[in-house]
């Protein structure tokens, strides 16, 4: 059972800095969408949603298995953290072309390709970030602090420079910078004060196992498909739309995110739990008694955004976004699909279920980015809110298949079973 006290405590801890960072965030589009428009907001939106591909292919799995190895090893921190962030630099030098290119593909004015480009290079910064360790360890107050780092300095640089007209995204820029940077110093600071041995004998050679690429590309893969199948929408709007239909659908977007990211809290918070099961415990976590409160707060949360959808963009954003209204009624309804999701994919990740995740979020991906590609150049916006409902369903019915296995997993202890659950 979930000691509910414990984990209250923890997603104070982590919710305290995350709310933080999510009041700055919203401020920053707000401050966007009422001063400088709909146009404004859709490229900082683009700018932002490219941004967030960068952090699982920096990570490329090294974030949930390091994490999950700290949980484990505790002791061999030191050699962990060695590893993990070696490889985590050098991928950021890798990511940058790919960003160039689609700032380069993307149907905006050479000036805005530059801006976008630039925002998300920033965005590199987060290889020196140690937030995953933070997290491995339990620090949840430490890590939900940092995370503000971000938003709080974006916003600061907009509130001081108070730019006009296209100007305001190059501040934005030198707030994105300064914030990463801000972040990755506030972890180093914590990490050199905890105490580290050198790792030997068998937990060196589970450290080596579980961080070979053979081992952690299912994990970055399965990440990868995860955010493609959440937000590759945004970034199709970019390359098959304009700038105001991707207005439109960030800023719908943005307020379903604002109820999202709150409930990551719990899923974020139960990671660690979830990686320190033992395969008995694993079908408990997955009864009816669990998954349907977690659906039914969805539906309910679903249905009060329905009826106050156009109050809440009007003072979110303003009057000109009341034409993302039919997007923020549909988008609504994928909460309580991501709700049970959301939590299905975190447990499978945390038991060590690399593979079976990667086929799911690869169906979902897939789903998504076919239909997107079907009606988006005919309906915008709108397809493209469609398509995220469908391709919800098809990843919820994916998961639901596995989850069959683990419950099968449940009343056996196969070694060969236990070494992919812990390695």
């Amino acid at each position: 059972m979930i000691p509910f006290r414990a984990l209250f405590k923890n997603i104070c801890h982590l919710g305290s800095g995350e709310l933080l960072g999510r009041l700055c965030s919203l401020a920053t589009v707000v401050l966007l969408g009422h001063r400088y428009g709909v146009v404004i907001l859709g490229i900082y939106a683009l700018a932002q949603s490219l941004t967030q591909y960068l952090q699982p292919l920096i990570d490329f799995g090294l974030r949930h298995v390091g994490a999950r190895l700290l949980a484990m090893y505790p002791q061999a921190g030191r050699e962990i953290v060695g590893r993990v962030q070696r490889r985590r630099l050098g991928m950021a030098g890798l990511v940058l072309p790919l960003v160039l290119v689609y700032s380069a593909c993307a149907k905006l004015p050479v000036d805005m390709k530059i801006f976008l480009f630039a925002f998300s290079a920033m965005g590199a910064l987060y290889a020196i970030s140690l937030d995953w360790a933070a997290w491995g360890r339990g620090q949840l107050y430490l890590v939900g602090l940092a995370r503000s780092a971000v938003p709080l300095s974006i916003l600061a640089f907009l509130a001081i420079g108070r730019p006009a007209g296209e100007r305001v995204l190059w501040w934005a820029v030198a707030g994105n910078a300064c914030g990463f940077l801000l972040q990755g110093a506030i972890f180093w600071a914590w990490w050199r004060r905890q105490p580290s041995r050198a790792a030997q004998g068998e937990t060196l050679d589970a450290i080596r196992e579980s961080l070979a690429w053979r081992r952690t590309r299912i994990m970055g893969l399965a990440w990868l498909c995860n955010l493609a199948f959440n937000t590759i929408d945004v970034l199709m709007l970019g390359l098959m739309s304009n700038p105001e239909q991707v207005g439109l659908y960030g800023s719908a977007y943005r307020v379903l995110n604002q109820v999202l990211v709150t409930y990551y809290l719990l899923t974020q918070v139960l990671y660690p739990r979830f990686a320190r099961h033992r395969i008995e415990d694993r079908a408990r976590m997955l009864r009816a008694r669990i998954l349907l409160p977690l659906a039914g707060a969805g539906i309910l949360i679903a249905v009060i955004l329905s009826v106050s959808r156009r109050m809440v963009l009007t003072v979110e954003f303003g009057d000109q976004f009341l034409a993302a209204s039919p997007l923020l009624l549909l988008l609504a309804w994928s909460i309580p699909f991501d709700f049970v999701t959301s939590y299905l994919s975190n447990a499978y990740i945390a038991w060590g279920m690399e593979k079976k995740i990667l086929l799911c979020t690869g169906i979902g991906a897939i789903s998504n980015i076919v239909l997107n590609l079907a009606f988006i150049p005919s309906y915008g916006a709108r397809g493209a809110a469609i398509n995220t409902l469908l391709s919800y369903a098809i990843f919820l019915a994916a998961l639901g298949f596995v989850g069959r296995t683990v419950q099968e997993l449940s009343t056996q202890t196969e070694p060969q079973t236990e070494a992919v659950a812990y390695p």
